[in-house]
């Protein structure tokens, strides 16, 4: 899971980066509102801690910006500000949680994964990767208009791939997304459906597109 934290506080943003790292998520840092917006913008995050008070332009603004712009991911805003108003002007601006400074780690930990688990809908629901398309409102796979015969977890773990188009996401990342905290099985099991994944794939005429990057994980390729 990648998450994008906006924090112009060096120490609250290094201990953020360690306590997310920790728990296994992928972590980049903007230490202002523009560099902050222009990361949420690229849209491959799964999920955004924003601070409110920020160098250039701040967290209601980058939400609101966000959403004009039609990005959908989840986004947290971590503050001082704890005042009602500030809350509700929050919620409204687009930003999905809000909480307080000084914050429990496990409580920020635990919203980011209700924020994962709930997700949005896509904007584009469609994913072309060349000739495969992944559809993610229909919930499936075709390559030059031939159905790939996927199994819903297969799909999940293919759409994954597929959001994070040419990036290299780890089987702990797979594992998180698609099976969360129910995971309770074997530790190759990810290894496991991407060979079947990539057998089904291959069946339809779509072989090599998804490629092993030995000692971190997998990505798709387009």
């Amino acid at each position: 899971m990648r998450i994008l934290v906006v924090e112009d506080n060096a120490e609250i943003a290094a201990a953020v980066r360690s306590m997310l790292e920790r728990r296994k998520f992928g972590v980049y840092v903007a230490g202002d509102g523009d560099s902050g917006l222009d990361a949420l913008l690229d849209a491959s995050y799964d999920a955004a801690v924003v601070d409110l008070v920020l160098p250039g332009r701040d967290g209601f603004a980058i939400c609101r910006a966000a959403r004009d712009h039609g990005i959908q991911t989840p986004v947290l805003i971590l503050t001082a500000r704890d005042a009602v108003e500030d809350r509700v002007r929050g919620l409204d601006a687009g930003a999905d949680d809000y909480l307080v400074k000084p914050f429990v780690e496990e409580e920020l930990a635990a919203r980011l994964r209700a924020l994962l688990r709930r997700g949005r809908l896509p904007v584009h629901p469609k994913i072309s990767a060349g000739d495969l398309v992944i559809d993610q409102g229909g919930r499936t796979a075709a390559y030059k208009g031939k159905a790939v015969a996927l199994a819903a977890t297969e799909f999940r773990i293919l759409e994954y791939l597929a959001v994070n188009l040419d990036l290299v996401v780890s089987r702990e990342q797979i594992l998180e997304r698609v099976w969360g905290d129910a995971f309770d099985g074997q530790s190759n099991i990810v290894d496991v459906y991407m060979s079947a994944i990539r057998r089904k794939l291959a069946a339809a005429g779509a072989r090599r597109r998804i490629v092993t990057v030995w000692g971190v994980g997998y990505k798709l390729i387009a």
